[in-house]
């Protein structure tokens, strides 16, 4: 059974290496995300915005925003940092600026790259209100073109669902999400049911945008993340020198028992699979989240409109891929 899972391990490898050099980016036209995040409290955010701009280098991925769900007062300031370290600093950045979660870290690492490396933004003050931000980027795309990856709380998407037209388009948020959007991938949720931080921290705007999103939504649940841990390699690797991704997985990991093989990967699985899609990795159930008054969720499986991820590789493989596109370099 080792020398089994070794081997699967082993192509899938290859497989990544293969794609890494540039054989799959040409089958595949790049995808226009815009990346909403709460870059903290958790740490998987940064794993999760490395795999974004892998992509990005690889031209799998066109990346349009990088949207802070949460307003902690270095949360742009840590975007603006890691979009520096990957050579796209000018990427537009933006963050709620009205009322919103603002959990951090709590490992103190967010503190450490912003003081370590450079960066454009200074303050939350730097940047545009997260809404203003999405109606502006999305008026000027082609029509059911953008994919929205967010792995936080979905405050700015409820905000954006009942926004009023602007100086951008004329169009509610609603009807701009509807003719803009091609669909939304979220790390949300716990399958069949249960309570998960992103769904209930900021339940209200999670019963908005769970009962009227109007185009297809496809989440990774908690249950799907668990199963990876990522990192460790990262840490483990001497060729890789001032990284602020590497600094944030050397602080944190030391810092929790039940991260010493790695930090569970939730929201690196959404970011995979909302631009290379969910196969071969995974299968999909079809149906609809439900919400509960506590901010825990259901399923309903008559339901039509969403789907969430139902493993099919052996969690093994799709950590081993993680961790290798974790360690990608910045492309000169």
């Amino acid at each position: 059974m080792i020398r089994i899972t070794l081997f699967s391990i082993s192509v899938l490898l290859t497989l990544t290496i293969g794609q890494a050099s540039g054989q799959s980016a040409q089958k595949q036209a790049a995808v226009p995300v815009i990346f909403d995040t709460d870059m903290g409290p958790d740490y998987d955010d940064v794993g999760a915005i490395t795999l974004l701009h892998a992509f990005a280098d690889e031209g799998q991925a066109k990346i349009l925003a990088t949207i802070a769900s949460t307003n902690y007062p270095k949360v742009t300031q840590v975007l603006s940092v890691l979009n520096t370290y990957f050579n796209r600093p000018n990427i537009p950045i933006a963050v709620p600026k009205g009322q919103a979660v603002s959990d951090k870290d709590t490992q103190h690492w967010s503190d450490t790259i912003v003081a370590r490396y450079p960066h454009r933004i200074q303050s939350n003050n730097d940047v545009p209100d997260a809404i203003a931000l999405y109606r502006q980027i999305l008026a000027k795309q082609p029509d059911r073109s953008v994919t929205i990856i967010t792995v936080g709380f979905v405050t700015n998407l409820a905000n954006l669902l009942i926004s009023k037209p602007d100086k951008y388009s004329k169009l509610s948020g609603r009807e701009l999400v509807a003719l803009k959007v091609k669909s939304l991938v979220s790390m949300a949720g716990k399958f069949p049911s249960g309570r998960e931080y992103n769904v209930f921290r900021d339940t209200p705007s999670s019963k908005i945008v769970f009962a009227d999103w109007p185009t297809p939504i496809l989440m990774s649940g908690f249950e799907i993340g668990e199963k990876i841990h990522s990192g460790l390699p990262l840490t483990q690797n001497k060729a890789i020198q001032h990284s602020p991704v590497k600094d944030v997985f050397s602080i944190s990991l030391p810092k929790s028992k039940e991260d010493k093989d790695g930090r569970m990967s939730w929201d690196q699985t959404a970011v995979l699979v909302g631009v290379r899609g969910y196969a071969p990795y995974y299968t999909v159930k079809s149906g609809r989240l439900t919400m509960n008054a506590d901010g825990s969720n259901g399923w309903d499986d008559t339901g039509k409109g969403h789907q969430h991820l139902v493993g099919k590789l052996p969690a093994l493989e799709v950590e081993a891929l993680i961790n290798k596109l974790m360690q990608h370099q910045p492309k000169k």
